[in-house]
């Protein structure tokens, strides 16, 4: 049994992303792990790391909530779309307000990388897009995944395991969201 958090970064709780987070949701559970969410849909902060790392902004109590969810977390599932090929603007200022140095990473005096704090947790993206997952991949190089894999989980000591793409959203038929829906709780039953 695993403590799975899934992320849940669309900022619109009607998005195909909701119907992503509950098949996974559904899959862990039947698996018999814990699940606890973050739904950045449903929270209240400010999305802008005002000062940078000079100066420390309070966290909001529901920033607060979702750091002790990640301590928690033995698993993390981070689901959003890809829009101008990286994610929503508010899942990024929700890395940049929790991420935060003292809590994930620490800087060390005498080398130039970091004491990654979040060791021994893994993670998998699913990500909806528009754009062919080859031309993603290959012609823009997988920015977005690559920022959540490497510069945000690796940095502070998160294995990826698994990343799943999902396109073209656009345009897709109903029997093929079915398929995508299905293929996510079989993926969370692994």
């Amino acid at each position: 049994m695993k403590k799975v958090l899934i992320i849940n970064g669309h900022p619109d709780k009607e998005s195909f992303c909701f119907g992503l987070h509950q098949q996974y949701k559904k899959g862990s559970l039947a698996k018999g792990n814990e699940v606890k969410e973050i739904i950045l849909a449903e929270m209240t902060f400010n999305p802008i790391l005002m000062y940078g790392y000079r100066k420390r902004t309070e966290l909001e109590p529901d920033l607060l909530e979702a750091w002790d969810k990640l301590q928690w977390a033995e698993h993390i599932v981070w689901i959003y779309p890809t829009w101008w090929a990286s994610p929503p603007a508010l899942l990024k200022g929700f890395i940049e307000r929790l991420f935060l140095p003292g809590f994930t990473f620490e800087y060390q005096e005498k080398s130039p990388f970091p004491k990654k704090l979040l060791m021994g947790k893994t993670s998998e993206i699913i990500s909806t897009m528009d754009a062919p997952v080859f031309y993603y991949k290959w012609i823009v190089k997988d920015i977005g995944g690559k920022m959540i894999r490497k510069n945000i989980g690796a940095f502070c000591g998160i294995k990826n395991i698994r990343t799943t793409y999902l396109a073209t959203l656009k345009g897709s038929t109903p029997e093929q969201r079915e398929k995508w829906l299905n293929k996510i709780e079989l993926l969370a039953r692994k």
